[in-house]
């Protein structure tokens, strides 16, 4: 099994690529994980929001396979506490032979397509975070759910 993260368009800052690295480095030591940015959309500036979404979205779906656990980051997606986060996450390992990939989409959010083709949402919280900072914080909540499975003490209650 493999955890992969897909993300729509290019870390654009230092600093987050930096924080991406670090615990995608540190994930390392846990699970088979990857991420892959795929490109923006050419003449985006030119597309309305929704044939934005499509766009990405047909980028998106090329990259599933058919046993991929698809996991959207969508502010419609549950709410988890960092425990139940880390339990959950254990419990698909323990049942899943496919992939999980986790998804993180451009500005405006998924399209119909991609809302379709995923298993679950899942939403790191009620407040907006642009989708480049959404890339280091879940990578770290990630990072952090590997930590509580192992008792490590990373996390504090």
């Amino acid at each position: 099994m493999k955890i992969k993260l897909i993300m729509i368009g290019k870390t654009d800052t230092g600093w987050i690529r930096t924080g991406i690295g670090v615990y995608a480095d540190r994930l390392a030591r846990y699970i088979n994980f990857s991420m892959t940015e795929l490109p923006d959309v050419k003449n985006a500036a030119s597309l309305s929001r929704e044939q934005l979404k499509t766009k990405e979205g047909e980028l998106l779906l090329r990259t599933f396979s058919p046993a991929d656990h698809v996991v959207l980051l969508d502010e419609k997606g549950k709410e988890y506490s960092s425990m139940e986060w880390s339990a959950r996450l254990e419990d698909r390992m323990a049942h899943m032979s496919g992939d999980i990939v986790f998804v993180i989409g451009g500005a405006y959010g998924f399209s119909d397509a991609v809302y379709a083709r995923c298993n679950e949402k899942v939403s790191l919280s009620r407040m907006t975070f642009s989708h480049q900072m959404v890339r280091v914080i879940f990578a770290e909540q990630l990072y952090r759910a590997f930590t509580i499975m192992k008792g490590e003490p990373y996390h504090h209650e």
